[in-house]
């Protein structure tokens, strides 16, 4: 794909007053430990007419501004912690200009990470022009500073500070990240957060074979009819995840007698004791991790599958994460780096399902299509609302090179 421009700039966000928490130092989390360090890039796709990058770019600076760790920097503080140092460098957006109609092109590659005099931005932000005046969106950010939830929330304040211009109603994210971080002052053996079971977060490890991202589409008339078979009280989500969990094991031609496990990524905002503001900004996730012998997952019916599943979200509760920001508090280094196992015979679920991505509106009408990020290890799941099967669900998996066969004779959305 042949670009006729490119430029790139650092955007620094606009404040009236400096923000409180300028020049500050802010420790990553134990939850921002327990994730994978890595960007995360995603790609919207509008059609004309869409807003200017001008217009984009002011929007983007009163949004950002909102969320300062977005336009900062990783350090190292004094007493050698990790930090996002929150001073104000900016953002990089790139600007490249297609010269070919967005109709008659592949889309642009996701962003990858640049570095500049001015470090490692955090957020990375790629506009792509086209010649029929179609916008591809490319941006990759740090996984260490936010979760899903939080980057769906700053994206859909972005939009709206696109729409609303000089009249934008700016939000009030919850900012302070240390919260999260207070074991209990006084040990209470309730929950034993043990980084040896199975429902603690494991050392990732990449799978050996080559694997392929492949997306399978849900329709609303098959979740009707999964549902159905399910036959209890459940999520889109759990059925599909059962659904998927019976396939894919299938697929791997597994022993019976093995074990094989989820690691379900679970918000646990409401879940802690007392709860964080769902406008909290960072990482807040853990794992849940319904575990059983491959010949149960065969041989269960879907309802006792996703009771399983349903169970072990269950577990994350209020004691879990007290336990988890104890365990961190002893063994916090332990933790860096780990993110679960996600290799055969295990798998990791996502769900993207209650993100906003597809309804992004920056003025011109939601995104024609919305990628989300190439999927690194074998056997990982992200749960999306389709943008193409009205009411359905896309899920983007990586299956091993040598499981696509059997996958796909296997693995097609229908129930036998």
């Amino acid at each position: 794909m042949e670009m006729t421009s490119r430029s790139s700039t650092m955007l620094k966000p606009f404040y009236s007053t400096p923000h409180p928490l300028a020049g500050e130092m802010v420790p990553l989390t134990l939850f921002d430990l327990a994730t994978y360090d890595i960007f995360v890039p995603i790609m919207l796709v509008y059609p004309a007419p869409t807003p200017s990058n001008e217009e984009l770019k002011e929007g983007l600076r009163r949004a950002v501004a909102l969320y300062p760790h977005l336009a900062g920097r990783f350090a190292v503080d004094h007493r050698g912690r990790r930090c996002i140092h929150v001073n104000n460098e900016g953002l990089l957006v790139v600007e490249a200009t297609v010269a070919v109609d967005l109709s008659t092109t592949s889309y642009p590659d996701r962003p990858l990470q640049e570095e500049h005099d001015a470090g490692v931005a955090l957020l990375q932000i790629k506009l792509n022009r086209y010649k029929c005046g179609g916008l591809a969106i490319g941006l990759a950010t740090h996984h260490f500073v936010a979760d899903g939830h939080s980057m769906s929330t700053f994206l859909t304040t972005w939009a709206s500070a696109v729409q609303q211009g000089r009249d934008f109603t700016p939000p009030s994210p919850f900012l302070d990240r240390g919260i999260t971080a207070v074991p209990r002052s006084v040990h209470t053996p309730a929950v034993v957060f043990d980084r040896q079971d199975p429902s603690a977060p494991l050392s990732l490890s990449l799978s050996p074979s080559r694997f392929n991202n492949i997306t399978v589409r849900f329709t609303a008339e098959f979740l009707a009819k999964l549902k159905a078979r399910v036959g209890v009280r459940s999520s889109t989500f759990q059925c599909l995840l059962a659904q998927l969990w019976k396939r894919t094991t299938a697929a791997r031609c597994l022993k019976p007698e093995e074990f094989t496990q989820v690691r379900v990524a679970v918000n646990c905002r409401g879940r802690a004791d007392p709860p964080m503001p769902l406008e909290f900004f960072g990482n807040m996730v853990l794992g849940a991790f319904p575990r059983l012998q491959v010949q149960d997952v065969l041989s269960w019916s879907y309802g006792q599958v996703v009771g399983a599943i349903r169970d072990a979200v269950a577990r994350i509760d209020g004691d879990y994460v007290r336990s988890f920001l104890d365990f961190g508090a002893a063994h916090g280094e332990e933790l860096t780096g780990k993110g679960g196992t996600m290799c055969c015979p295990n798998l990791e679920a996502d769900s993207w399902l209650g993100f906003r991505f597809h309804d992004l509106d920056f003025s011109g009408g939601p995104p024609a299509t919305f990628q989300p990020p190439d999927l690194p290890v074998e056997g990982l799941m992200v749960f999306m609302p389709s943008s193409v099967a009205r009411g359905g669900v896309d899920v983007y998996m990586s299956v091993a090179e040598d499981h696509v066969t059997a996958f796909q004779e296997i693995c097609i959305p229908w129930i036998d």
